[in-house]
């Protein structure tokens, strides 16, 4: 006898989709309604009678929108890249190591993530603004690599754990020099580890904000577009603010329909191991 699925399990995650997409909606409406209909209105329609891009164009003109999204793209692709290349070769070698002490490894890494942000924040920007680092894009970036590294060593770990151990006794009893069997043996077999490492290593940092304040000043032309958003806010600029919000979002919704297929939880199995 077939199961049948119960209903009340559609209603949930239907009513769950409603409240995640909900706030995208209003900033849509902001965005692309006639702020008579929205500003104007003490309780606004929560459906669109008018679409215009005015609201766009003038945000655009009013205030700088494209400096801190390009500066966003510039600071995520540098951390994504730092983390493939400092995480690679450390999860190859951590996951070399006995599971109990690679184990230990990757908890002593993770303590950074449990630790509030400015706790770590603030005694780094010191050694920042001596080396000269504050206000660039490479700062910004070292420091929210100190967020996405564990992560990417994680999953990267992960990877080469899921693959068969005499793979590569293999390809070196063939005659491969190691730099030949880890280039073109190993690294194509983890290919989807690495992808899904670069794009959650791209996404913490596009939404990053708290090393990214630290690090930049508050100034919309020299900071990244959350430090920016957070300017707007607090300058009284609802409509520029929505957006700013609603355009930056586009980005992540793109990375996530495109590679939607290989965010699955089975690439992160491996990572820890009894």
């Amino acid at each position: 006898m077939p199961n049948k699925t119960n209903p009340l399990i559609y209603i949930v995650v239907l009513a769950l989709a409603l409240l995640f997409f909900y706030p995208f909606w209003v900033l849509f409406l902001i965005a692309f309604e006639p702020t008579k209909l929205t500003f104007g209105l003490i309780y606004p329609l929560q459906f669109p009678l008018e679409i215009t891009l005015t609201n766009i164009v003038n945000s655009f003109n009013q205030v700088d929108l494209l400096g801190p999204l390009m500066r966003s793209l510039e600071v995520a692709f540098i951390v994504g890249g730092l983390a493939l290349l400092l995480g690679i070769p450390a999860g190859y070698g951590i996951a070399k190591l006995t599971a109990r002490i690679s184990n230990k490894i990757i908890a002593f890494l993770f303590i950074i993530n449990m630790m509030p942000g400015l706790v770590i924040a603030i005694p780094i920007s010191l050694y920042f603004y001596s080396a000269h680092l504050e206000n660039t894009v490479l700062g910004v970036a070292l420091a929210q690599e100190l967020v996405v590294l564990p992560l990417t060593v994680f999953i990267i770990m992960g990877g080469f754990r899921s693959l068969p151990r005499d793979l590569e006794n293999q390809a070196r009893v063939d005659g491969a020099p190691l730099s030949s069997t880890f280039a073109r043996v190993l690294l194509p077999l983890i290919r989807v580890p690495i992808l899904i490492a670069f794009i959650l290593s791209w996404m913490t940092s596009w939404d990053e904000f708290t090393y990214a304040f630290i690090v930049a000043p508050i100034v919309p032309t020299d900071s990244t577009f959350p430090v920016a958003l957070y300017n707007y806010v607090t300058r009284d600029l609802p409509l520029q603010s929505a957006t700013f919000a609603l355009v930056a979002t586009v980005p992540v919704i793109v990375l996530v329909v495109v590679f939607q297929k290989y965010l699955k939880g089975q690439y992160l199995s491996g990572g820890l191991i009894g």
